[in-house]
């Protein structure tokens, strides 16, 4: 396996509940074991990650949350709240290492965003990340970096 452009933060992994299936990871914001796939290794360690460098709340963020996208059920990767626990600040969308980040991945979280809204929009492949901040009627403006907690606050005015 190709090494990630993320810390080495380590996991919880045990072996498949099923027989035959892959192995399984915690996924503290679910409080559930979830299934050990490539984009699930990015999403635990992008979101340690942003807990533990970058000071994002646990409790503000949230792993598949469903939305309705034209009538159809789809989900978010990740969420991140404003300290209401209400307002989306970002929507972060993974892909395994092996994908490559295009347009195409932006125009699946900015599809995502006509619902939510968000001021940030954050995708990654665990090798390489991109952060846009969008307003709506004028084109994305990418950042350096992925900012902190404090940094996608002011960016959202709060």
């Amino acid at each position: 396996m190709k090494p990630l452009n993320l810390p080495p933060i380590p996991l919880r992994e045990r072996p498949s509940a099923t027989p035959g299936g892959r192995p399984e990871v915690f996924d503290p914001l679910r409080r559930r074991w979830v299934a050990l796939t490539a984009e699930e290794r990015v999403r635990q360690l992008f979101t340690a990650w942003l807990v533990a460098a970058k000071g994002y709340r646990p409790t503000l963020m949230a792993n598949e949350m469903t939305i309705t996208l034209n009538g159809m059920s789809r989900r978010c990767d990740t969420v991140v709240f404003a300290p209401d626990g209400r307002r989306p600040l970002a929507i972060i969308e993974y892909k395994a290492p092996t994908v490559k980040i295009t347009a195409g991945v932006f125009a699946q979280a900015a599809r995502y965003n006509t619902v939510l809204a968000t001021p940030v929009l954050i995708v990654s492949n665990g090798l390489t990340h991109y952060c846009a901040v969008t307003a709506a009627g004028s084109a994305p403006r990418f950042l350096a970096d992925i900012p902190s907690y404090d940094g996608l606050m002011a960016i959202a005015g709060s």
